[in-house]
């Protein structure tokens, strides 16, 4: 067996026929390492976590924890016995018991351990005061849910499963909570596996991230390399943070676009002169640049609050979002021309 804390080998998560991603290969190196997994919904992200729990069974493959085989074709270990807490994305409170049971509950799950967070610190952490009193059916489905994270950050897993903890929390209390979540988990080394449907989440939590696709973990790495170097064109349309362009390798360090001329940068992968391609432009790409002879039309303008995504049409009607600092004085209108700073360089050239 190997030395990483979590090991999961060719393992094919099923919950039903249709319900499957199939051959499963990852690891976790390090205790309180945080793996969030993305990908659409009914890919069967949630399947995986019910497996590591011991509520599915597998057929093949091993996951391994801590040095001990949990699941295998003939090895199972029940749910009680694996020390991991899994958080369920829908309300999953005792109905029969107050918010403030019901997070003790967790902690009493394993009292005789090593206690590294106590029932009021956490609550507070989470905002919970104000309903510690409450029955569930008395709160909100936010509260419900920070409710459900306090009860398993309490139980003190050796690996803690979340399924969409943070989805049901308003966008504005959602921010602040990631951070004290992220806080928890890192500080207390609780090794972590979380589903999630937010990209900005996963990247933000995440020690590494999979994507899950068409049944497959895709790609499995570092935040900043799913986001800057996708190993797909199934990554790139999934995380929709750019768009592919045709063009045309003329040397070792450039390419030509009809759309937007000449590219030069880094190949992320070797590709012979000559060779036609589909080069992904990602928003920090293009710099903005009034002076410029490129100018492409404004078919849209998103605020982001810190920036402007301008969405752009090339002569061959193509759409390339464009950075745009929010400070920046000269804000474009839809159907205005918007210039591009020539030349232009892109440090990482990922093709297709």
């Amino acid at each position: 067996m190997g030395t990483n804390f979590l090991e999961i080998n060719n393992v094919t998560f099923a919950a039903s026929a249709k319900n499957k991603v199939n051959n499963v290969s990852l690891h976790i190196e390090n205790k309180g390492d945080i793996i969030c997994l993305l990908g659409p919904s009914g890919i069967g992200k949630t399947t995986i976590l019910r497996t590591i729990a011991g509520l599915e069974r597998i057929q093949s493959g091993k996951i391994i924890l801590n040095n001990n085989v949990i699941s295998s074709k003939d090895i199972h270990i029940e749910p009680e016995n694996r020390n991991i807490s899994l958080a369920f994305q829908d309300n999953s409170l005792f109905p029969h018991y107050s918010v403030i049971k019901n997070i003790q509950f967790g902690a009493e799950r394993n009292k005789d351990k090593k206690k590294n967070l106590s029932v009021n610190e956490v609550i507070k952490l989470l905002h919970l005061e104000n309903v510690v009193d409450k029955f569930p059916h008395q709160i909100s489905s936010g509260e419900a849910q920070r409710a459900s994270l306090a009860r398993s950050l309490l139980s003190n897993p050796d690996l803690l499963l979340l399924d969409e903890p943070l989805s049901n929390i308003d966008q504005n209390f959602k921010e602040e909570i990631q951070v004290k979540l992220k806080k928890i988990l890192t500080e207390h080394k609780i090794t972590s596996i979380i589903v999630t449907h937010d990209s900005y989440e996963a990247f933000y939590l995440g020690t590494k991230c999979g994507i899950i696709l068409d049944g497959q973990l895709k790609q499995y790495d570092d935040p900043y390399n799913v986001y800057h170097f996708p190993n797909s064109v199934e990554v790139v349309n999934f995380l929709n943070r750019g768009t592919l362009i045709p063009a045309k390798v003329t040397g070792e360090n450039t390419l030509e676009s009809i759309d937007l001329g000449t590219i030069k940068g880094n190949f992320i992968k070797h590709y012979p002169k000559g060779s036609d391609v589909k080069l992904l432009i990602q928003p920090e790409d293009l710099e903005h640049d009034d002076g410029s002879n490129l100018k492409l039309e404004v078919v849209d303008r998103q605020f982001r609050g810190t920036n402007f995504i301008y969405t752009l049409k090339t002569l061959n009607n193509l759409m390339i979002p464009v950075f745009v600092h929010s400070h920046h004085i000269h804000q474009h209108e839809v159907d205005e021309k918007f210039g591009i700073k020539r030349p232009i360089n892109i440090d990482h050239i990922v093709c297709f």
